[in-house]
């Protein structure tokens, strides 16, 4: 608004860093496809209004990407694969038509896992290669929208969108040291997307902070006529967001289900985060959270059931173009039953119920992001991929409640390991009330008294 700088100048220094960051070794492959042209051209635009002072929304010159997983004119809708997308997209998604009309610059289009079959992002394919971790390069970003957040930590812009079924917003946005909401199924459309499990995916911003997470939702969570799912959902509000302490809320965990597994060393800092949402007056109440295990088991029967159903076709004409982990995860999902699909979704039904009672008497459910900091990349992984089930199973851990019962999500980095990687909290809430998320997480971030800047990071203000 001042002038110093101006949407246009900003995008030169985007295409600038864009050519640079992948001749760089290892390549950070975040975004996948641009267009230099595209991004002047909306810069400019952008550009224009500020000096006429008529700017469109608050993400107006503001650099964003998209998961691959959406169509954004003129790209190819890749979806992950070599052999979607042979023709550049006609016309926008949802979101990313949402995202032109506030005038954000759409940078281009942002790597994912293969068809958002995996949580590492680990995509070997000749359109694609890994996305790295900022803060570790030889490390994973997570997935499946790994591009997104790896573009967000790098720098690069501080707005992604991605999709989630199994975490894959909240998964990379922790393991890259980001913000990850992932709305209430439904809130903000995904038509546009490939529809890969219709009963379990929502879509969300990955941001460098809480703030922007809201400026971002309050713009696109809204219902959409091509959208069925998200026809009837209350207004999207940010009540309270801005008050000055948590006084009147109550946090509820499961201590049982909040113990992480695999890394010690991250629970001092998670209690301690607790603690810090306590002395701003939250209160926390003990909860029991119910069949935990059929909740994990009935998730991944819904999810891959949907998947494999949608993607028969690929399955039968595309295999060999597959990536191996895709086939193997398609391949596993061709053993379930009908029987098997009725019976998870019978106990989705009873996880709703017994979160409806929970929720009556807290208003979120807080628990760690991930139980494992980031993963190393081997060199085999280049070439062949990675298939690591065990890895899936646990980094899905926090993330499958959500996904099953459509309730929302917000990650937000607390802290790192003793390696130097990223550690993330997560704050569940009723559906529809991603406004004490954003409360919580405005609060979460003060607790982090530090941010360290990624070993990968571009100023594009410079």
């Amino acid at each position: 608004r001042s002038g110093k700088l101006t949407p246009s100048q900003v995008a030169k220094n985007i295409i600038a860093v864009l050519e640079d960051c992948d001749k760089s070794t290892p390549p950070l492959r975040a975004i996948v496809q641009w267009d230099q042209e595209q991004i002047m051209l909306m810069a400019e635009a952008s550009t224009v209004r500020y000096r006429n002072k008529c700017t469109l929304s608050y993400l107006d010159g503001i650099p964003v990407c998209l998961k691959e997983e959406f169509k954004v004119v003129p790209y190819h809708h890749r979806v992950g694969t070599v052999y979607l997308g042979t023709e550049p997209e006609t016309e926008d998604a949802t979101v990313a038509k949402k995202l032109r009309e506030a005038g954000a610059i759409i940078i281009g289009v942002s790597n994912m896992h293969e068809l958002g079959t995996g949580t590492t992002g680990c995509n070997p394919n000749r359109y694609h290669k890994i996305a790295r971790n900022p803060y570790k390069p030889n490390h994973y970003t997570g997935g499946s929208s790994s591009g997104s957040a790896a573009a967000v930590a790098a720098g690069l812009c501080p707005v992604a969108i991605g999709t989630d079924g199994g975490g894959s917003v909240r998964i990379p946005a922790s393991f890259c040291g980001v913000v990850g909401l992932k709305g209430t199924f439904g809130r903000i459309s995904s038509h546009g997307s490939l529809p890969l499990s219709y009963s379990t995916v929502s879509v969300g911003p990955i941001c460098t902070s809480v703030a922007d997470a809201a400026v971002v939702y309050s713009i696109l969570a809204e219902p959409d006529p091509l959208y069925p799912y998200g026809l009837n959902q209350p207004k999207a509000t940010l009540s309270d967001m801005c008050a000055p302490d948590l006084k009147g809320l109550k946090l509820g965990v499961d201590w049982t289900f909040f113990k992480v597994p695999d890394d010690v060393c991250a629970l001092p800092v998670l209690h301690s985060a607790v603690e810090h949402l306590q002395s701003l007056g939250a209160s926390v109440v003990e909860v029991s959270l119910p069949e935990m295990e059929e909740v994990r088991v009935a998730h991944v029967i819904c999810i891959l059931s949907e998947m494999r159903d949608f993607l028969q076709p690929d399955f039968n004409k595309h295999f060999q173009e597959m990536n191996l982990d895709t086939r193997a995860n398609l391949a596993l999902a061709s053993q379930f039953t009908a029987l098997d699909y009725i019976t998870a979704n019978r106990q989705r039904t009873r996880s709703m119920r017994f979160l409806r009672e929970i929720f009556t008497t807290v208003n979120c459910i807080v628990t760690p992001a991930l139980p494992c900091t980031a993963p190393r990349i081997y060199e085999s992984d280049l070439l062949t991929g990675s298939s690591d089930t065990s890895f899936a199973v646990r980094s899905m851990r926090f993330m499958q409640l959500g996904n099953f019962t459509g309730i929302p999500g917000l990650v937000v980095p607390i802290g790192y390991s003793a390696a130097g990687l990223p550690i993330g909290f997560q704050v569940m809430a009723k559906w529809w009330d991603e406004a004490v998320l954003l409360r919580i997480g405005l609060k979460l971030e003060q607790f982090r008294y530090q941010t360290k800047k990624p070993s990968i990071y571009y100023d594009i203000l410079a």
